[in-house]
């Protein structure tokens, strides 16, 4: 019985040299999925250099046919060096474009800025408006506020005064002058006190009345 055992474990000893990796089946095996996809990852390209030009889309044309590579690129024509594209000069865009489109060659203005901003504020071409008083300005076609400041004539009196909306002072009580300290309306005399009678230079509002003494009618001694 001791014998048939150690019989046995001679052969399970053995067994496994005879297999060979001829002897296994590798169909009976699934291949692991990354093995499966690695042959397709290398793909094969078609070379168009020296024959041909591609454009953004994938598109081929042949040698000295012209074609746009994209659509913001000026024509090209295609080479055995690769696309000669036009470069030409293009016109400048206006400074008050607001819109600018790139869908060809050059740039376009799509829309012009049509108004004017003065101190914060937008007006049309064209509109006049008046920013204080004594200012009247228009928006010009040219997207700039040209303005004019009203010239105020000198007043004829020396108690002027502003009224709302208005861009000048006012005489309200007519021309007058000074007569010392006293304001005495023109083209009267004024008898400014018992001994002096006073009247504004005529014209010249701003100078002092000139003033002739009478005979004073003070009252008299007892």
């Amino acid at each position: 019985m001791a014998l048939h055992i150690h019989e046995a474990w001679i052969l399970l000893f053995v067994l496994p040299g005879l297999v060979t990796p001829a002897a296994i089946n590798h169909e009976d095996y699934p291949t692991d999925e990354g093995d499966q996809t690695s042959s397709n990852d290398n793909l094969i390209f078609d070379d168009y250099r020296g024959k041909g030009c591609v454009d953004d889309s994938g598109f081929v044309y042949k040698l000295g046919e012209r074609f746009f590579p994209g659509h913001s690129n000026c024509p090209c024509v295609c080479t055995e060096d690769g696309p000669v594209c036009d470069q030409p000069e293009c016109p400048k865009i206006h400074p008050k474009c607001t819109k600018v489109e790139h869908n060809g060659c050059c740039p376009e203005c799509k829309e012009v800025r049509n108004f004017c901003e003065y101190h914060g504020k937008n007006y049309k071409i064209l509109e006049e408006f008046k920013p204080s008083p004594c200012e009247w300005c228009r928006c010009e076609p040219s997207n700039e506020v040209h303005c004019v400041v009203a010239d105020c004539a000198v007043p004829e009196c020396v108690n002027p005064v502003y009224e709302p909306e208005q861009c000048c002072p006012v005489c309200k009580n007519g021309p007058n002058c000074f007569a010392g300290t006293t304001i005495i309306p023109a083209g009267i005399e004024v008898k400014v006190d018992d001994c002096n009678i006073c009247h504004c230079h005529n014209g010249d509002w701003w100078k002092p009345a000139q003033c002739s003494k009478r005979e004073c009618q003070g009252k008299q001694a007892l």
